[in-house]
């Protein structure tokens, strides 16, 4: 049975419109109106259990909505979800043993506290044995190397050490489904890098669920496989990594290091007839091209012969340029839903099984 499934979820909220000045405000209070924004459109999706998904989109796009969705924090407006068996917003205490949600711009660690304080808080709300409380506050704190963090105020360790805190915490009731929205938000490249690797041995060592948003591409190039692409509310790609490159970029990169330099005369001819594929960049004696796979190498042939050159490398674009190269190129939508799916909140709610 998969650990999530996700069916034509939707979520529509309804936005009050005023219009300025003292008759607004009098309108706006005793006959308010309102506009109705679909914040996800009819999503659909699986994950099986123990895999490592992640779910890309800008800001704005539904990652954050589906995700307070699927851990019962806000009701969907229709279609149907289950996340290991259980219906989310019943917030059954079975299902809430069962997940976690970190998110990076939030706490949950008291402040003034030591985070072993709220650490035991924890302990004490999912009912955790003393003797497996030890056990795994000891495993998780050496996994996450935060031994002598424990005991200082929360506001006294670094944003890395917050975070891991914060996983910490999130994990000590041993939840099957992980859903980390941004976990590596303002680290610094060590404290990003230790966040992932952790992640990586937790879902290898307990076979962990994992839905991730991140903006750092080098989170999910580093534990995901498989990817969601969100835009405006609807989901347009669920595949691997390599099918995203394979589908979104026909092209790959020629990054070529001269032997000198080119002239203004070379550079504008180079951009302008395109002998060596798409232009992407000339930095000092670097240069950047995109050539289509079919012509691939016969554009290196020509390359090496008409070019001086100390050095030649071909590979994929790098992937943050596709993910938003692919953003960029989707048609924009109204947010406005259409006639027929712009019932009230309270109606459209009732719609969810």
């Amino acid at each position: 049975m998969s650990s999530i499934v996700v069916e034509n979820l939707r979520k529509v909220y309804p936005v009050s419109i005023k219009e300025p000045g003292l008759k607004g405000t009098l309108n706006h209070f005793f006959n308010r109106k309102y506009r109705h924004v679909a914040a996800v459109k009819d999503v659909s999706f699986a994950i099986e259990p123990g895999e490592v998904v992640g779910f890309l989109g800008p800001n704005g796009a539904g990652k954050t909505t589906t995700l307070k969705m699927l851990t019962g924090l806000i009701h969907p407006s229709g279609g149907n979800l289950s996340v290991s068996g259980h219906y989310p917003f019943s917030r059954e205490a079975t299902f809430l043993q069962k997940i976690t949600l970190v998110m990076g711009q939030k706490q949950q660690l008291l402040w003034d506290l030591p985070a072993m304080d709220s650490l035991r808080i924890n302990a004490a709300v999912y009912d955790i044995p003393r003797q497996v409380f030890r056990q795994r506050l000891a495993e998780l704190t050496e996994m996450l190397s935060l031994q002598d963090k424990l005991k200082q105020p929360v506001r006294k360790l670094s944003l890395g050490e917050r975070m891991k805190a914060e996983l910490l915490a999130a994990l000590l009731h041993q939840p099957q489904v992980l859903f980390l929205d941004e976990p590596t938000l303002g680290l610094d490249v060590n404290a990003q890098v230790a966040v992932r690797n952790f992640l990586r041995d937790y879902n290898q060592k307990y076979g962990a669920t994992i839905l991730l948003t991140s903006h750092y591409m080098a989170d999910i190039t580093a534990l995901c496989d498989r990817v969601l692409l969100i835009h405006q509310g609807s989901l347009f790609y669920d595949g691997s990594l390599d099918g995203l490159l394979e589908k979104f970029t026909p092209c790959r990169e020629i990054r070529v290091e001269l032997a000198a330099p080119f002239s203004s005369e070379q550079k504008e001819a180079i951009a302008t007839h395109k002998p060596f594929g798409e232009l992407v960049e000339i930095e000092g004696l670097t240069a950047r091209f995109l050539v289509q796979r079919e012509t691939l190498t016969n554009t290196v042939s020509k390359i090496l012969a008409e070019l001086e050159l100390v050095d030649l490398t071909v590979s994929d674009p790098p992937i943050e340029e596709v993910i938003g190269q692919v953003f960029t190129s989707q048609p924009s939508q109204s947010n406005d839903p259409s006639d027929n799916d712009t019932e009230s909140e309270s109606t459209a709610s009732s719609a969810v099984k």
